[in-house]
């Protein structure tokens, strides 16, 4: 493993899958420009409007969305996360799975994760969300895409930052670095989000790159930005803030080995 700059992409999505991914390829450029070898969208970077328009475009959604990942990947010779968006259920048409995948620099799908934690939740604001009404929540736990020069990369998508025993799972499976895109409400993203990113990167002493939503996408649906990339200290390396763009920083297998020396609490682990 070697150090490298990492980007987490910030979006403000729309029921518009076109403008969507122009947005997201002039964001990808913008990072590779700066020097990022490891990109990751946000959940819902292709489209985030309705849920039943989602379901209703899944098909071309999943087409467009999974060729645009490879030609990106490709044409800039990056590493790059799709960080969620509807892959249609074979054999289920009322559903579809919320879907990250990976892809690696020579257009290759390295690793694919089903969300598996929908997002089932009476917000305090007022809005409700029941994510299951058109998602089928995925059975797998998530893979690890083990690379000698980007480090062993684990996969999740945002309500799974909630439960820790995924992330546990992961930093079990060797995970140095560890996404987790999203599409956080600004509700609860106010008083939860940097926190569990932190959580998460502290007890696991892993990096965290979180791609993260912002702003209006329709109607009532608002999400909490601050996209940011989590060193294993838990310091906040980079904040994207509230309006669309990057937050870009150094991965460092000697920071990482260094923290791992100094707090070895993965080795004092007596519960497994």
């Amino acid at each position: 493993m070697k150090s490298y700059l990492a980007a987490a992409i910030q979006m403000t999505s729309k029921p518009d899958l076109g403008k969507n991914l122009i947005e997201a390829e002039e964001l990808i450029e913008l990072a590779v420009r700066r020097g990022a070898e490891l990109i990751g969208l946000p959940e819902n970077f292709a489209f985030l409007g309705k849920e039943t328009d989602k379901l209703a475009k899944a098909a071309e959604i999943a087409d467009r969305t999974s060729k645009f990942l490879k030609t990106m990947a490709q044409r800039f010779q990056i590493t790059i996360l799709g960080g969620g968006f509807p892959i249609p259920v074979t054999d289920n048409s009322n559903k579809a799975y919320n879907t990250a995948l990976l892809i690696d620099p020579s257009g290759v799908e390295v690793a694919r994760y089903q969300k598996v934690h929908l997002f089932d939740v009476n917000v305090p604001d007022g809005n409700t969300y029941r994510e299951s009404s058109t998602v089928m929540a995925g059975q797998d736990l998530p893979p690890i895409y083990h690379s000698e020069e980007l480090g062993n990369i684990g996969v999740s998508i945002c309500y799974d930052v909630r439960f820790p025993e995924l992330y546990r799972y992961l930093s079990s499976k060797g995970a140095d670095i560890i996404f987790i895109p999203a599409a956080f409400t600004a509700y609860t993203g106010k008083d939860h989000w940097q926190v569990l990113l932190q959580a998460r990167a502290i007890e696991n002493t892993c990096y965290i790159i979180a791609p993260a939503q912002t702003g209006n996408h329709y109607e009532r649906r608002f999400t909490n930005g601050h996209a940011a990339i989590v060193d294993p200290w838990g310091t906040i390396l980079a904040d994207a803030g509230e309006e669309p763009g990057i937050a870009i920083a150094e991965i460092n297998p000697d920071r990482l080995q260094q923290i791992r020396q100094q707090m070895p609490s993965l080795k004092h682990r007596v519960f497994a």
